[in-house]
């Protein structure tokens, strides 16, 4: 179960809009254009971009074979580094779990490590030749916020809107992948509205919540809250010091995980 866990920690990788004046475009634009490549640091710009961000999250996760449901929550830490051209950010992260029981797993983008204190345990993880093998895998939408329309097929979910007027798309992968079968965001309203009326992105958090469902109908849905961004974390925060006296475990081939 904690491997599962771990699984969809990487799925990576969230005012009140009226949906007769929003467009399908207008959204994507909304959640990819603060991510691309080519984004600066300017704020209240067309170009200014998102550059790391923290916050709460919750996460549930249905395992559809035995019909089973587990939660859990923590703080979330991300930063991208932008290569520019078409080329995907790397990405540094850091999922602190407080429920249901403490883990993390964190990346500098080159090696992962996954801390799991009650087994007083550590997995470490070369990652880059992954990302190099998997370079067109659907799965750069964990790094790749800024590539979706290339990555995905795009178009409203059912229903488009939830309960509180916040809108859903829907996305399925343009190539075949072993991990995501379609996979849903919820998009806050105010960062389309900021894009709308004052052709402005990078200024509002635009991702609310995501679920993913993979080719055996297991689904993960992470639901973002209280967060900040743009806060200046430096690469050093995504880098893990391996406790004395824990197992290191250097897994290989498909035991990685991914």
């Amino acid at each position: 179960m904690k491997k599962y866990f771990l699984l969809v920690s990487l799925l990576l990788l969230p005012g009140i809009c009226s949906a007769a004046n929003v467009s399908l475009n207008d959204v994507l634009e909304t959640v990819q254009k603060p991510f691309k490549s080519n984004v600066i640091k300017a704020r209240g710009t067309d170009k200014s971009g998102i550059f790391d961000f923290q916050g709460d999250f919750f996460q549930q996760s249905r395992i559809a074979a035995i019909n089973r449901v587990q939660r859990g929550n923590g703080i979330v830490s991300f930063r991208f580094e932008y290569q520019g051209g078409n080329r995907v950010p790397r990405a540094m992260f850091r999922w602190e779990y407080q429920e249901p029981s403490q883990q993390e797993v964190v990346s500098n983008s080159k090696t992962m490590w996954v801390y799991l204190p009650e087994n007083r345990q550590v997995i470490v993880t070369d990652i880059e030749p992954v990302a190099r093998q998997q370079v067109d895998n659907p799965m750069t939408f964990l790094t790749g916020l800024g590539n979706l329309s290339r990555d995905f097929m795009v178009r409203w979910a059912l229903p488009d809107y939830d309960r509180y007027g916040n809108p859903i798309l829907e996305l399925k992968p343009r190539r075949v992948s072993s991990l995501i079968r379609s996979l849903q965001s919820v998009v806050d309203p105010r960062a389309v509205e900021d894009y709308i009326e004052n052709h402005q992105v990078g200024n509002v958090f635009p991702i609310l919540a995501t679920t993913v469902v993979d080719p055996a109908g297991n689904s993960t849905t992470i639901e973002f809250t209280h967060v900040a961004f743009n806060g200046g974390l430096l690469p050093g925060f995504f880098n893990f010091s391996i406790p004395a006296g824990v197992e290191v475990v250097r897994p290989t081939g498909s035991e990685m995980g991914f």
